[in-house]
């Protein structure tokens, strides 16, 4: 069984590895984790991925910028890897391009390579989209659509959607000055163009003009699209490195991606002591058993002599770039972000709670309480233990409830908070960093004075109140509530979940007993 409780919330792609080592399959996913997690909790698969997930071994996974990306490197991954389970892109065409042709008068047109005299764009994912944008582009720049330019002007001439070239009124200079534009547009450089149509748009919605405006927005959105260019899957004559790396203690986390030709084609982790000069000799020695592309993109600035070492080896000139802007700062960033998630996720998760929290110093071990039922019935209390951002399934604990009749959710969650710390202070064992509750104000207030009643005062509490996940904190008359996309938010939600499905599976075991005797 695969451990998918370390696997990110984010878009990416995930890759599946038979017990030889060899990428069976290759998938791209909006969410990772619950991406893969269906494969092992669903029961109904077709043969064909019954098959998959019993030759699953292990699954690594690259985190992308966008869902966008994740389709564009999925199709890279396939091409590369060839899986055995991949079907749908591996004897498929790759994306496709808009091509400006190399002509006196250029046209837009759909190309399957970009390896002609003309200038592309893309590759883009979506076929609609793609031919949306080029629509658009035609129209706002007049640009010809004819293979072969005609001898009398067309019926586009007649609509104003073609500047006619064919009719001799307009030169190749004033006709490259739209081209140029057009150009603009494709490469994503198109605020202004953006705010010319959003001033229109608001003329036509003014003018009660509603169709004419939404006309204009699908024209915005289309253009805006554009800005989500794709910075895994990017042209280049030449490959490059990125190396990124954080030293935790006395150990050093490293995040190498190989890009060949502007195509992210692998990943490797490696983790190392760190020492004094650790960067230097990593490259050298990770080098002396791999050829050095053309270019390194790094965090910091690094000796001179490390570049001279690098094109020596290659035999040619090698470049080692710090990036502060642009597309290379972007893929060290994307890096960075790959390295976070792969070593320090789960230590994020309470840094960035103790941070949300105010406290002193992030929670390591954090007790969190459910209280569930049937119609009063079957009255049962949960509590699961997180520690260092993972499930502890040693320090769970349930409990039956006794000193409570009928449906009373504040005096359930006094008596299990009472049991279970009256508990641990007469055997003198630690207390937990932060306790969460499941509930709001009350169930929370219930807490505080069963606390207080053993004389613990100093022990963090809060409750999550499901229906706006606003969190209560004591002394804060009014609810906090975090970013739905936030860490913080996400570990609260992902521990008290955890408390819920505990509670829930304990109540149907007693039920069913019941049933049975």
């Amino acid at each position: 069984m695969i451990d998918t409780a370390g696997l990110p919330e984010n878009p990416g792609c995930y890759l599946y590895s038979d017990a030889e080592g060899r990428i069976i399959y290759v998938g791209k996913a909006k969410n990772l984790k619950k991406r893969v997690s269906s494969y092992f909790t669903k029961k109904d698969h077709d043969p064909k991925t019954k098959s998959l997930v019993a030759h699953i071994a292990s699954v690594d996974f690259v985190v992308t910028g966008s869902e966008t990306e994740a389709f564009l490197l999925e199709n890279t991954l396939i091409k590369k890897h060839q899986p055995k389970y991949n079907i749908d892109l591996k004897d498929a065409k790759r994306y496709a391009w808009i091509e400006l042709t190399n002509e006196k008068f250029p046209r837009l047109v759909v190309a399957r390579k970009a390896t002609g005299d003309g200038t592309y764009f893309g590759p883009f994912v979506s076929a609609s989209e793609r031919d949306y944008v080029m629509k658009v582009a035609k129209k706002i720049f007049h640009l010809r659509t004819c293979k072969k330019l005609p001898k009398r002007p067309c019926l586009r001439r007649h609509m104003q959607s073609c500047s006619a070239p064919c009719t001799g009124t307009m030169s190749p200079e004033e006709y490259g000055e739209n081209v140029k534009k057009a150009a603009l547009l494709l490469k994503g450089k198109a605020k202004e163009l953006v705010a010319e149509l959003r001033t229109a748009m608001a003329a036509r919605s003014v003018a009660e003009d509603y169709e004419r405006a939404l006309v204009l927005r699908n024209e915005i959105s289309a253009i805006e699209h554009l800005a989500d260019r794709q910075h895994v899957e990017r042209r280049r004559e030449y490959d490059q490195d990125v190396i990124a790396f954080q030293v935790s203690g006395e150990t050093v986390y490293l995040t190498l991606f190989n890009v060949e030709k502007g195509t992210l084609a692998n990943k490797q982790e490696f983790t190392f002591d760190a020492g004094e000069d650790f960067f230097e000799e990593f490259v050298v020695q990770y080098y002396s058993d791999h050829d050095p592309p053309n270019e390194i993109i790094v965090e910091q600035e690094t000796d001179p002599a490390l570049a001279e070492f690098l094109s020596t080896k290659k035999g040619r000139q090698v470049g080692i770039v710090v990036p502060q802007r642009g597309e290379k700062r972007q893929l060290l960033d994307l890096a960075k972000k790959n390295l976070e998630i792969a070593f320090f996720r789960d230590t994020l998760k309470g840094v960035e709670l103790g941070a949300a929290l105010t406290m002193e110093k992030p929670p390591g071990v954090i007790e969190c309480f459910d209280i569930s039922h049937l119609s009063g019935t079957a009255m049962v209390g949960s509590m699961v233990q997180f520690r260092d951002g993972k499930p502890d399934k040693s320090g769970y604990r349930r409990f039956k409830i006794k000193t409570v009749e009928g449906i009373d959710d504040f005096a359930s969650i006094a008596e299990v908070v009472t049991r279970r710390y009256r508990r641990l202070t007469e055997e003198h064992a630690p207390l937990p960093d932060l306790v969460i509750i499941d509930g709001g104000k009350g169930q929370l207030s219930a807490a505080r004075g069963a606390l207080s009643a053993l004389g613990i005062d100093n022990l963090p509490v809060i409750s999550i109140a499901k229906r706006e996940e606003e969190l209560y904190v004591p002394g804060d008359s009014l609810p906090l509530r975090l970013d739905r996309k936030s860490i913080a938010l996400r570990y609260i939600e992902e521990i008290r979940d955890e408390a819920h499905r505990f509670a829930i599976t304990y109540n149907r075991l007693l039920r069913k007993k019941k049933v049975i005797s």
